[in-house]
């Protein structure tokens, strides 16, 4: 067993990264709603209605509610499906310019490893973009002064790194650097990555129908607020307790739906691209440090 690996109990009890502090408030609404039935039942006036457990049948509840968390999480998984298809792409990529492309002119190897450099500027100008975020100081190590103003006024950053390593490409192919079978082989991947940034676009612009998204909200809360009619009678003073549990379980599951269904922001439960766009950087950083004879011995091979 992995020292390191937190125990069941940790988990269980972790509020940082849970959707507690989300629905708490609605969780104590219920409960304290449930309190003041069970007064209102000790005080004998006729508030018990069991009849009121078939307004919203548990079954109808519960199908809505597994439908909305697995839309959700397609969502998230094919989101990290995407970036996982990217960072492989990134990686041939990096090899077939470091390997493929002849430098004829002793500033060429400086152009290549700007070249290189664009490839994890693309990464983190995807990550800003998904975010909706600006241009950041993030992106300046990896770009030039005059491509880093101009991402600023872009709207789509990625997209604009992505036509600089196509023009890269397309000159060292008239620079007979590059012949045309690797230059095919090579936008293919950056076709790939284009298509990628679509995917992930997509996965962002199409959230859950809002008129589901009321719909059940509306019915959560009508199930939640019907139930201490339905068991007060049994619980009494119990009541506000037990309309809590079941109500903490029921707004957390529609929670972590909503909680999933962007996996692009900064949540303790969405991906982890700043990760994700640190290793692409070192992958790129350890590449263009190796040496000459190294880079000799790879093409030769």
């Amino acid at each position: 067993m992995n020292a390191d690996r937190p125990t069941w109990f940790k988990i269980a009890l972790q509020v940082r990264g849970s959707v507690i502090p989300s629905i708490w408030p609605r969780v104590l609404l219920c409960g304290g709603f449930g309190v003041f039935i069970s007064l209102m039942h000790f005080l004998e006036v006729p508030v018990s209605f069991p009849i009121l457990a078939s307004i919203v049948p548990s079954i109808v509840l519960g199908l809505l509610l597994v439908f909305r968390t697995n839309t959700a999480y397609e969502g998230f998984w094919e989101g990290r499906r995407m970036w996982g298809t990217l960072n492989n792409n990134l990686r041939n990529l990096e090899r077939q310019i470091w390997v493929a492309i002849e430098e004829k002119d002793p500033q060429d190897i400086a152009i290549k490893k700007s070249a290189l450099r664009l490839l994890p500027a693309f990464a983190v100008a995807m990550k800003l973009h998904l975010r909706q975020e600006s241009v950041n100081p993030e992106l300046e190590p990896l770009i030039s002064p005059s491509q880093y103003q101009k991402l600023q006024s872009m709207n789509n950053p990625p997209l604009e790194i992505a036509f600089w390593i196509d023009d890269y490409l397309q000159e060292q192919y008239e620079r007979n650097c590059l012949n045309v079978y690797q230059l095919t082989a090579i936008k293919q991947l950056l076709n790939s990555m284009i298509d990628t940034l679509g995917g992930c676009e997509r996965i962002l612009k199409t959230p859950i129908p809002l008129a589901y998204a009321i719909h059940l909200k509306q019915l959560l809360l009508l199930y939640c607020l019907a139930l201490p009619f339905q068991m007060v009678r049994d619980l009494t003073w119990g009541t506000g307790l037990v309309v809590a549990l079941i109500s903490f379980t029921l707004f957390g599951i529609e929670e972590i739906g909503i909680e999933i269904e962007n996996p692009f922001g900064h949540d303790a439960n969405d991906l982890p691209l700043d990760n994700i766009c640190a290793a692409m950087q070192r992958n790129i950083d350890d590449l263009i440090s190796l040496s000459p004879s190294v880079h000799d011995r790879m093409k030769d091979q």
